[in-house]
């Protein structure tokens, strides 16, 4: 399978399957020298693994992130880390009933069309399970880039229908939702709630900032920092849209309003989201992600079978009401590797 590789020096193959014995990473490029310890990766595992609220599915992984290679005393030694985490949880019998439907929303039709055969259980390959290996990953990028100063957070900043109205970055990690305004996130869990009750789900948008990012990062003109971050971001299974700074908004607005001026003192706006000519113009980097409400549905739905013929298929099983709070972590991971790769690579830009 192509396709399960990312990055071309800081750079990471993922594997595994939902409810296969393990899902996995291999980081290579990794400096040698580096401060690493499992603690670095279970942090952001941690805040990816399901059975976290009631907004998330109660499948109950620890999600242990074991680091098979590449550490020694503590250090990176230059060589491929491998990192495992073992499926504790897995219930593949709990999908016997899809062997030969396709679930709408899901990848069960697209990868049958493409290979001919598929992993039934949980989506396989395509399941959101396969994240857990890029947030492994995406861990040791944020260890490499907080020596540089550099820090990527993510937030819910719109679910359900109900947006944040204030920015407390404080209270991200304090709420079901990982939203950056608590009021807003009670309200969101409450509609999350029901609609999850009525056996439907919901989607919203995920805010990134990155901070410590010098000028400079970038590699025009296929390379670029913006169009590499979204193709990042993107590859996660549940987004459907990306935009930097302003984005779509400024298709409405005229140059002068959304040019960024520049003075002594520095750029007097942000609308460009921190990206020039896909190069880091050294402010903040400032983008959003949409994220699909859930597929997984107990509602009835029309499909079809392997067979072609039009059959009604509800879903009942372990899913996420609300996908926004477990990506917010995949999110952070994706952008960190595509950070790592590019100061790598722009270490060669000049003498």
């Amino acid at each position: 399978m192509n396709g399960s590789s990312f990055g071309r020096v800081f750079k990471i193959t993922t594997f595994g399957e939902s409810h296969g014995p393990a899902v996995g990473v291999i980081v290579e490029g990794v400096p040698a020298g580096l401060p690493l310890s499992s603690g670095d990766i279970q942090r952001d595992l941690d805040r990816r693994r399901p059975g976290q609220s009631r907004v998330t599915t109660p499948r109950e992984e620890a999600d242990q992130g074991e680091i098979l290679s590449g550490v020694f005393e503590g250090k990176t030694t230059g060589t491929p880390i491998g990192i495992l985490i073992r499926n504790r949880d897995s219930k593949p019998e709990a999908y016997e009933t899809l062997r030969d439907v396709f679930r709408p929303g899901h990848a069960d039709y697209t990868y049958w069309k493409k290979y001919g055969i598929r992993d039934h259980r949980g989506g396989g390959r395509s399941s959101g399970r396969e994240t857990a290996a890029r947030v492994a990953g995406g861990a040791v990028a944020r260890a490499f880039l907080a020596q540089k100063g550099i820090k990527a957070t993510a937030y819910t900043l719109r679910a359900a229908g109900i947006s944040c109205r204030v920015f407390d970055e404080a209270a991200i990690e304090s709420n079901p939702l990982r939203a950056c305004d608590p009021e807003a996130a009670a309200l969101m869990e409450k509609r999350i709630l029901e609609l999850s009750k009525a056996g439907n789900s919901a989607g919203g948008i995920v805010e990134c900032r990155v901070t410590g990012v010098p000028a400079g990062l970038g590699e025009p003109v296929f390379g670029k920092l913006d169009a590499l971050i979204a193709a990042a971001v993107l590859s996660i299974g549940a987004i459907k849209g990306i935009e930097f700074g302003r984005g779509f908004e400024g298709a409405d607005l005229t140059g002068k309003d959304f040019n960024d001026p520049i003075d002594s003192s520095g750029f007097l706006s942000n609308n460009s989201g921190g990206v020039l000519g896909g190069i880091s113009s050294g402010q903040e980097i400032l983008f959003r992600a949409a994220v699909k409400p859930t597929p997984t549905l107990g509602i009835e739905q029309s499909t079809v079978d392997k067979e072609g013929k039009t059959t009604l298929i509800s879903v009942k099983g372990r899913h996420d009401p609300c996908i926004c709070p477990r990506v917010v972590p995949v999110v952070e991971a994706m952008t960190l590797l595509v950070l790592a790769d590019l100061y790598i690579l722009g270490l060669g830009s000049r003498m």
